[in-house]
């Protein structure tokens, strides 16, 4: 069932693994590499370290033009190794690699500790090439920062995606499961090329045909796409609906410590893992926004969780149970209930009580992927569990990938955050990687950005989010600009004029788009359901919570331990005061955690009605500029990719003047005071 409209020749289907591209007069340390590239010797065997060897010749053609053959034996001639190295896995750990030019100059080799190291290593040395890294440069030695790096689809079986903003589902249509395995290959290279080990296919919200994907009837169809992901080293997961037992084989009961549910489980465990040996486990969601789950039963999550780590242990799978759990059906009169808590209020007292096996995977913040949100204070609240940092690609409150929004910038703040567990330096990075409290397994997932499109991601430039996630998945202590420069050089080649336009806005992109949308932190001025475009009221009088509280003279939630939720309290010292005090809160998030007078001065010496103008004003001039800039850039890039992203940065233009418009009339409406520099707000 391929897309009809799908061109795999056009340069934004190929995204930065365009190896021709590498190789431009701009580039000249590529055509040292070039004498290697004419023999590949293959020292190991299996899978994944096959695909790295086929990456090779596949590069060797697309850049010097070379039929580089596969050897079992270094010939006399130049020649790039791939060797497994199982020591290298008591001094890097799995998946690590080096690659050495040999003494001489007639050998470079990739060793890994294992395949995926092997594979890793490949990409690396490739993307030196890209990078314009000479061979004295070539030399590296790496360790993954997190062991689970998982693209994690909501896909549904409909072709639909929840949340999906560039085209149809590439694994499913009409309730069926694709055939166009071509393209799933293409995804897992490109995946792999960013060291993503792991990947969900189908919605977290499990619907009634998604349900039955872990049955005889979807299971053969399953794991041909299973093996075609094991080729490149990547674990298929599936979302599972915790009424599985009830639904497909009608029994009375879901009940995590019913017997008989409990044998339905290792049966279903067996089943699946007779078809897919390397299944990498479940996806939860599980009494959330209406889902099913243990709660029915009054069991809690540490219960429900184990029943299914317990049928996947014989195989060595993971349960990942998301945290994004809360009540969704709260009354906006109720100023004592803040949805911000729950996530912690849920599953703090639960620490130790998870299977080792069992992943709880967090949202960044408490909310829910808001352009501005503080981290979530369950990072570092569980000292005895397992856990993974959720990241969303895909743009649903950033944009939806109409807008430019380069989210690398975000994640960082994420994992650099200190939560002062265990005193300072307990950053997130160290929470997730399993390193702060000596734990076996963690993670970072990212939700998928990635649709049907012939781009892949909608808007050409939101590919950058996509390779920025496996790139600071697979080392944390990369900085968003070295990301960005990556990114890139990779894509667009060696070209001084298109580096020094699209990397700044790359990093401008983020700090653009909160400026037009919501301010201070408050976050959720859209329309409701479909989250796009400005409605300040939208979520205020509804079940999904209550998040600014504006009147006529102040607007903002107060979290404060002392007069407000006591969300402040969830955090450690000195986080925890820096937050309460509305001296030391960051103006940032100032909303987010008080709630004040428009003309409390912040630290910039405005009021928060003159930064709520100027932001906004700003805002829309500067989306303005990023149109000018990308411009410039006409004869510089391919057509396919120039006339897309035109588009979207004419119509961001467009949706950065309404947000504008609406928001400054709305608080001048609210609150009657004029915008001191007399600029156009509508009365």
């Amino acid at each position: 069932m391929p897309n009809a409209k799908l061109n795999r020749h056009t340069k934004g289907y190929g995204c930065w693994l365009r190896y021709a591209d590498y190789i431009s007069c701009d580039n000249k340390a590529a055509t040292e590499y070039e004498k290697f590239f004419s023999a590949i010797v293959l020292k190991g065997h299996g899978r994944v370290i096959r695909t790295a060897a086929n990456e090779l010749v596949r590069a060797a053609k697309e850049m010097f033009g070379t039929d580089a053959p596969v050897l079992p034996a270094k010939p006399d001639s130049t020649h790039i190794t791939l060797r497994l190295d199982g020591e290298l896995l008591d001094t890097l750990g799995p998946e690590g690699f080096e690659i050495r030019v040999h003494a001489g100059g007639n050998e470079i080799e990739i060793a890994g500790a294992d395949e995926n190291g092997v594979l890793y290593g490949v990409f690396e040395l490739l993307f030196g090439i890209g990078l314009g890294k000479s061979i004295s440069q070539a030399e590296v030695s790496r360790s993954r920062s997190v062991e689970m790096r998982m693209i994690e689809h909501w896909d549904n079986m409909s072709g639909d995606i929840e949340r999906g903003y560039a085209g149809k589902s590439i694994f499913f249509k009409d309730n069926n499961i694709t055939t166009d395995y071509d393209r799933i290959r293409d995804y897992a290279r490109l995946l792999a090329s960013v060291s993503v080990n792991g990947i969900s296919i189908n919605n977290v919200n499990v619907h009634k045909q998604e349900t039955f994907l872990i049955t005889e009837k979807y299971l053969p169809q399953i794991a041909e796409l299973a093996g075609i992901f094991s080729d490149y080293g990547i674990k298929l997961f599936l979302s599972i609906n915790f009424a599985a037992p009830v639904e497909i084989d009608g029994l009375d009961t879901a009940d995590p410590l019913d017997e008989g549910v409990i044998r339905w489980w290792e049966e279903t465990a067996g089943k699946i893992y007779a078809h897919i040996p390397d299944f990498g486990g479940f996806l939860v969601k599980a009494d959330s926004e209406n889902r099913p789950g243990p709660f029915t039963y009054r069991r809690d999550h540490s219960q429900g969780a184990n029943m299914l780590a317990r049928a996947l242990r014989p195989y060595g799978g993971l349960v990942i149970w998301r945290c994004f759990v809360y009540d969704c059906h709260l009354d906006w009169r109720d100023r004592a209930v803040d949805r911000a808590r729950a996530a912690y209020d849920n599953f703090k007292p639960l620490d130790g009580k998870f299977d080792e096996n069992v992943v709880l995977q967090i949202k960044n913040g408490p909310m829910d992927f808001q352009i501005r949100e503080p981290v979530s204070p369950l990072f570092g609240a569980l000292p005895k569990t397992n856990v993974a940092v959720e990241f969303q690609i895909t743009q649903e409150y950033t944009g939806q990938q109409k807008h430019l929004c380069y989210l690398v910038p975000m994640w960082k703040e994420t994992l650099d955050f200190d939560t002062f567990t265990k005193g300072e330096g307990s950053t997130v990075s160290r929470v997730v990687d399993g390193s702060l409290f000596g734990l076996k397994h963690g993670g970072m997932a990212g939700v998928s950005n990635v649709g049907d499109d012939n781009n892949w991601c909608g808007h050409p430039l939101a590919q950058a989010n996509l390779f920025g996630f496996g790139r600071l998945a697979w080392n944390t202590a990369l900085s968003s600009e070295d990301i960005a420069r990556q990114w890139v050089a990779l894509t667009f080649g060696h070209n001084a004029p298109i580096m020094e336009t699209l990397v700044p806005m790359l990093l401008d992109s983020r700090e653009i788009y909160e400026m037009y949308t919501a301010p201070l932190g408050v976050g959720w001025m859209v329309k409701p359901g479909f989250h796009y475009g400005p409605d300040v009221d939208g979520y205020e009088y509804s079940q999904w919570g209550t998040y600014h509280y504006a009147d006529r003279s102040c607007i903002g939630v107060d979290r404060t331990q002392a007069t407000g939720t006591g969300f402040t309290s969830q955090y450690h010292e000195p986080v925890a005061g820096m937050y309460e005090n509305i001296e030391t809160c960051p103006d940032e998030l100032l909303l987010f955690f008080h709630h004040v007078s428009y003309e409390h001065v912040l630290k910039s010496g405005k009021t928060v009605i003159a930064h709520i103008y100027d932001t906004h004003f700003e805002g829309a001039e500067r989306a303005k500029e990023l149109l000018d800039k990308w411009k410039t850039l006409k004869e510089l890039v391919s057509d396919d990719i120039y006339d897309e992203a035109l588009r979207r940065f004419e119509h961001q233009v467009e949706s950065a003047a309404e947000w504008r418009d609406v928001i400054n009339t709305y608080f001048y409406r609210k609150t009657g005071i004029d915008d001191i520099h007399n600029r156009k707000i509508y009365r």
